[in-house]
């Protein structure tokens, strides 16, 4: 498995914007799917963005198109969600998730199999 550590989650005002990062160690970074994934009070954890090994295609929620983009870095082994236009109900613990391989459509948390511990993002209004 892959390595995957968070970091840039913080609190912000509705309207801001937060770049979030992950770093990986271990496997090939390149070979494999990576994305994003939230989880907020209650509910179930949810895909966000997913984005191929070469970067080629990426996949968002309706959710957060638009608004959120994400990108990485195969030589640095980091992956990143830059975040715009943040709304109260962006807010959860965000999560990096690996060792994924590509699918048409959305994804769910079993197409994973490695994940960070989490950062907490909060938009407040």
């Amino acid at each position: 498995q892959v390595q995957l550590v968070e970091s840039g989650g913080g609190s912000v005002q509705a309207g801001g914007s937060l770049r979030l990062s992950c770093a990986a160690s271990g496997r090939t970074f390149s070979s494999y799917l990576m994305a994003w994934f939230r989880q907020a009070p209650g509910k179930e954890r949810e895909f966000v963005v997913a984005i191929t090994g070469n970067g080629y295609i990426r996949t968002y929620a309706d959710s957060v198109k638009g608004r959120f983009t994400i990108s990485r870095d195969n030589a640095k082994k980091t992956m990143y969600l830059q975040m715009n236009s943040l709304k109260s109900e962006d807010t959860a613990v965000y999560y990096c998730a690996g060792d994924g391989k590509y699918k048409s459509g959305s994804y769910s948390a079993d197409d994973f199999g490695s994940w960070g511990q989490g950062t907490q993002v909060t938009v407040s209004s």
